[in-house]
């Protein structure tokens, strides 16, 4: 590779014009750079536009095997980011969706979470050939998803669930320690080198028979299909956990309660039916004939907020929740996408009842849950 900053930057320039006539760049490109041109071409040219010239025309051919070559050719030049973003604009670009039900083209790819949702999109349409090698796509990206979350999410749900049941009197062996120190340090005594505890914090007996409730309500609609894939990761790690009974439930026009299914997520992903109406209201009531401990239960809304079901009603319930002391997370998104396109009038209303609605990454979503097992203020990304 060329260490010519000039001649660096034409090169770049030359593979994101195309080689096109009137490009400018006077350059040419030949062996590993040539080939990254090909792959470039086959998902970016010109498609139908006439052109003079070497024409540099999308496509990548109407079958499996070319499908398959140039995903292992985008593999070998790219990195894994790029391979992911140039997977989902061969999907939305060139309609390979079909493609992915040939066992081929799924073995060739790159999992990620966009894949791992157009996979579920297909639905019944996949063939029995092909559901193994789906389910092998699926498995791998929610094991990764699990090793990156999992851990903090544990320690950051048990570290709210002691604090949520801290008490002043505790017994000795139920004495945390550090937090009596700290809310003591106004106490110390430098001539002894010791701190005098006027105030003991620990956590109280009844909590460990007092669980708290955790309900995922999740909106399986076409536009939420990465923030279902996080949704059953989440909603595995909850349910491994002793300390909180954890409920998930996906909705479209009916409601599904995969609550049952949480001890593995790749079933619970594929227990979901990407696409169809909405109807968050069906799916809230369903979510409320269920909490048996309304004060102990923290319910998560996971939806785009574009409401086919009864409005007022819904807003009622959410109302009728928080009055009697549940605590509502609504969730614009559940991605590292940031926030899709959303209902605002529903997002205000919602924000008049004391419930924000905003897009969550992964990463931030062990703090939100924290928060509201806390019932402290939600750490709302700052969007501005």
């Amino acid at each position: 590779m060329t260490t010519d900053p000039a001649r660096e930057r034409l090169r770049r320039w030359r593979l994101v014009l195309g080689g096109e006539e009137a490009e400018g760049t006077g350059c040419a490109l030949s062996g590993r750079d040539a080939a990254m041109d090909g792959a470039l071409t086959a998902l970016y040219g010109t498609g139908d536009k006439p052109r003079a010239g070497r024409e540099r025309t999308a496509g990548l051919g109407a079958s499996a095997p070319s499908v398959a070559r140039w995903l292992g050719d985008i593999r070998t030049y790219f990195p894994s980011s790029v391979v992911q973003v140039m997977q989902r604009d061969a999907i939305d670009r060139l309609g390979l969706a079909t493609l992915l039900l040939e066992p081929e083209m799924l073995e060739a790819a790159e999992p990620d979470v966009h894949l791992v949702g157009t996979l579920l999109s297909l639905g019944k349409a996949m063939p029995e050939t092909t559901k193994e090698s789906a389910r092998a796509v699926v498995r791998k990206v929610v094991e990764d998803l699990e090793k990156r979350l999992a851990t903090r999410t544990r320690a950051a749900l048990t570290g709210a669930l002691d604090r949520s049941a801290r008490v002043s009197r505790p017994r000795h062996h139920d004495i945390d320690w550090n937090r009596t120190i700290a809310a003591n340090l106004r106490h110390f005594l430098p001539e002894y080198g010791t701190v005098v505890p006027e105030r003991l914090v620990g956590y109280g007996r009844a909590s460990r028979s007092v669980k708290k409730e955790i309900v995922l309500c999740v909106d399986q609609s076409g536009s939420m299909a990465a923030s279902v894939v996080h949704a059953a990761v989440f909603g595995a790690v909850l349910a491994s956990m002793r300390s909180v009974d954890t409920r998930l439930v996906v909705f479209d026009t009916a409601v599904v309660d995969l609550t049952d299914q949480l001890d593995d997520p790749v079933d619970v992903l594929f227990g979901t039916r990407l696409g169809g109406g909405t109807d968050i209201n069906r799916a809230l009531a369903y979510c409320q004939s269920r909490i048996t401990r309304l004060a102990e239960t923290v319910v998560v809304l996971i939806s785009d907020l574009y409401e086919g079901g009864i409005r007022q009603e819904m807003l009622q319930r959410v109302a009728a929740m928080k009055a009697s002391g549940a605590q509502f997370v609504a969730l614009l998104a559940l991605s590292d996408e940031g926030a899709p396109a959303y209902d605002r009038e529903h997002a205000a209303a919602l924000a008049a009842l004391g419930v924000p609605a905003f897009a969550c990454t992964p990463d931030l979503f062990p703090e939100v849950m924290a928060a509201a097992i806390e019932k402290r203020p939600l750490p709302i990304p700052d969007v501005g």
